[in-house]
């Protein structure tokens, strides 16, 4: 069961989608949620130590404050509306302690909640996802930052490869995918070979959990693993993806790509990784 939700906020956002979904979450489940918000050091080189005014440093450190504040009223009003147990916290840290302290604290929580980062800007938010998988221990649900919608699960795929993760982000799903209308187990030809490639024992392994479910075996040919993936989401009315995040070392997918990134840098609906 989910009984407890935890959210990094958007700061900046005028309209927070992430907290909305995750508080959505929360409400499906009746759970109790927590909202994170930091409130970022300002950067600064160290080639211009020194060189840049403490006043001007200081107000950098006011606007982010201001901002992280804006954030958790954004999110307190969205729960208060929604009628679900909830707490905030507001954190100051550099960018990279933001994701370190983001997945110690998801830890003590059942489920994390995160942004993607949108495309084609730098983004802190990747760096919390990859602190939230590798730091927490516990399943992350990536938001699309086009995401509008609340949470839904008419349809579900599951990526399975039999691999380590894979099998992790399935049993960490299982209180959602009990709310699913149809569930599909998605299986790649060009994903590593496993002699439970074909997925009829993860089908009968869910069925004895009373769940339903259909396998769907795709051929990635002149595509990539992750846009053979998004691309039969988008042809089968997906609502939500399950799927293990980071097989690989970070720094193999960063240098020669992998489908976490992939599915990272294009999703276009929620998403459940654990690693």
């Amino acid at each position: 069961m989910i009984k407890d939700v935890v959210v990094n906020l958007t700061i900046g956002a005028k309209r927070d989608t992430t907290a909305d979904y995750a508080v959505s979450l929360a409400e499906a489940f009746a759970a109790h949620i927590a909202g994170i918000a930091f409130a970022y050091e300002p950067v600064v080189g160290p080639t211009s130590m020194g060189s840049i005014p403490a006043q001007l440093i200081d107000e950098q450190r006011s606007e982010s404050r201001k901002a992280a504040d804006a954030a958790i009223a954004y999110f307190e009003e969205t729960a208060r509306r929604a009628a679900v147990s909830a707490e905030h916290r507001v954190l100051t840290a550099t960018l990279a302690g933001a994701a370190d302290a983001f997945g110690r604290i998801a830890r003590r929580f059942d489920i994390a909640v995160t942004a993607q980062a949108e495309p084609g800007a730098w983004s802190v938010q990747d760096v919390l996802i990859e602190g939230a998988l590798f730091e927490s221990g516990r399943p992350v649900i990536i938001v699309p930052y086009i995401q509008r919608a609340p949470l839904k699960l008419d349809r579900v795929l599951v990526c399975w490869d039999a691999s380590r993760t894979a099998t992790r982000a399935v049993a960490d799903a299982l209180p959602l995918l009990a709310r699913a209308k149809a569930i599909e187990v998605v299986i790649v030809a060009d994903a590593r070979s496993r002699d439970e490639l074909p997925g009829v024992d993860l089908a009968q392994h869910l069925a004895r959990h009373g769940l339903k479910i259909e396998i769907e075996r795709l051929v990635a040919t002149d595509i990539d693993v992750a846009d053979a993936i998004l691309s039969h989401a988008a042809d089968a009315d997906a609502d939500f993806i399950v799927m293990g995040g980071y097989g690989h070392s970070r720094l193999r997918e960063f240098i020669l790509g992998g489908v976490t990134r992939g599915i990272l840098r294009s999703m276009t609906l929620p998403t459940l990784m654990s690693h």
